[in-house]
């Protein structure tokens, strides 16, 4: 699992920060690049819970981690031979189908190994290597391009994808418990306990979480490839170092966060550790729009990676927990990733078009403003989460007592 999660990293999201600064050097400008960006996210949101949908039924988990590593080889090969908008955009949708595939699949497959008792740290370690793989594959891909050129970061994303599905195909098909890894108890028939739809839609404590982490997205999606154009447009770093450096910085940050909030989550619960995620974005904002220098990236990616490292490891923990014997888990988990892509969808085009119309330190703050409303949602409605976030649910049952409160 180490393994996957490490190479499934740059597979992920090696290519978006640098896509930015290579179309770019392509003649492209920040509106355009914003919305082949955009139409990648909305087909990433739109993937996600049926995705969800199809881990929860099939016994073929890997074979859909394989499928998603082929689309990255793919879409890696159509950006290289062409920058054609459409054909671009293409490769965007590809990608995205990609990663939100992949996270529901690599969930489930977790939950099915460890089940519900060892989620929450295998997670937390899942989380750990994705995001160290994003570091190494980060550093390597400042590397090559600056030696080789950008194109480099492509082929290295293609390898990547390759030795992920090298890695996937290691793990033993009858090591993954069906039952487990949709959230139901180990014993009984293959639908005994299970819920309807309805289950999604009727709880709470999982609308709040989809609605804050979509208002956090929404702010948040842009930041890191807008900070890296500003710095590049203004002169103060090189394109494929720089965006490298943003990436290493944040990644090495989300390591200890990814860690630090499992620990953090068996101790002072869930709620407190995503409440610190939100706090974070409109600090990084203000410092995002003071600090357009290279050396700014110190302080503005420390933040962001506290903000991820939390969420990445705190948000598919709760949802197994609120969800648990449901047998809705993993759908769950792209249902919540399809909410809070909304808001990641439409930021990139927001942010991209506020910058070339009104500039980045003013466009900078009003998407950490976004943070505001996620901070808002999770405090006003801290008493019918707290508790869930807190315990272990052992019954997924437990949901629907919970609206109830």
């Amino acid at each position: 699992m180490q393994a996957l999660n490490f190479f499934m990293a740059d597979m992920q999201a090696g290519i978006g920060p640098f896509l930015g600064v290579f179309l770019l050097a392509h003649h492209w400008q920040s509106g355009p690049i914003g919305t082949v960006m955009t139409a990648g996210s909305i087909a990433g949101m739109l993937i996600a819970a049926p995705a969800g949908a199809f881990v929860d039924a099939t016994r073929h988990k890997r074979g859909l981690v394989i499928v998603t590593g082929a689309c990255t080889v793919l879409a890696s090969g159509i950006v290289l031979l062409s920058q054609d908008f459409w054909l671009v955009a293409v490769s965007q949708v590809a990608t995205a189908v990609a990663g939100g595939a992949i996270g529901p699949a690599v969930n489930g497959i977790t939950l099915g190994i460890v089940r519900q008792a060892g989620f929450n740290r295998q997670n937390g370690k899942n989380q750990a290597y994705n995001h160290a793989g994003n570091m190494v594959g980060a550093a390597l891909s400042g590397f090559l391009g600056w030696q080789f050129g950008l194109p480099a970061v492509f082929w290295l994303a293609a390898i990547f994808a390759v030795l992920s599905i090298i890695s996937v195909s290691m793990i033993p098909a009858d090591a993954i418990s069906r039952r487990a890894a949709r959230g139901l108890k180990e014993e009984g028939a293959e639908d005994e306990g299970l819920l309807g739809l309805g289950v999604l839609h009727t709880s709470k404590p999982l609308l709040v979480l989809a609605a804050a982490l979509a208002a956090f997205y929404l702010g948040n999606a842009a930041m890191l490839p807008l900070y890296g154009w500003a710095v590049v447009s203004a002169g103060q770093g090189e394109a494929a170092s720089f965006v490298a450096k943003t990436i290493v910085v944040g990644q090495g940050v989300m390591i200890v966060g990814s860690l630090v909030a499992m620990r953090m989550a068996e101790s002072k619960g869930f709620w407190f550790v995503l409440l610190i995620s939100f706090v974070a974005l409109p600090i990084r904002g203000v410092l995002a729009a003071c600090l357009i220098t290279s050396w700014g990236v110190y302080p503005v990616q420390i933040l962001d990676g506290i903000s991820s490292g939390l969420q990445t490891a705190a948000v598919p923990a709760l949802v197994a927990r609120i969800l648990h014997g449901t047998g809705r888990v993993n759908l769950g988990q792209g249902a919540v990733m399809t909410v809070q892509g909304i808001g990641g969808a439409l930021s990139p085009a927001l942010g991209g078009w506020l910058a070339q119309t009104i500039g980045y330190s003013p466009t900078f703050l009003i998407l950490s403003g976004f943070a505001l409303l996620s901070i808002a949602l999770w405090v006003v409605f801290a008493d019918s989460l707290r508790s869930i976030c807190a315990q272990e649910v052992v019954d997924g049952r437990r949901v629907l007592e919970a609206v109830n409160r």
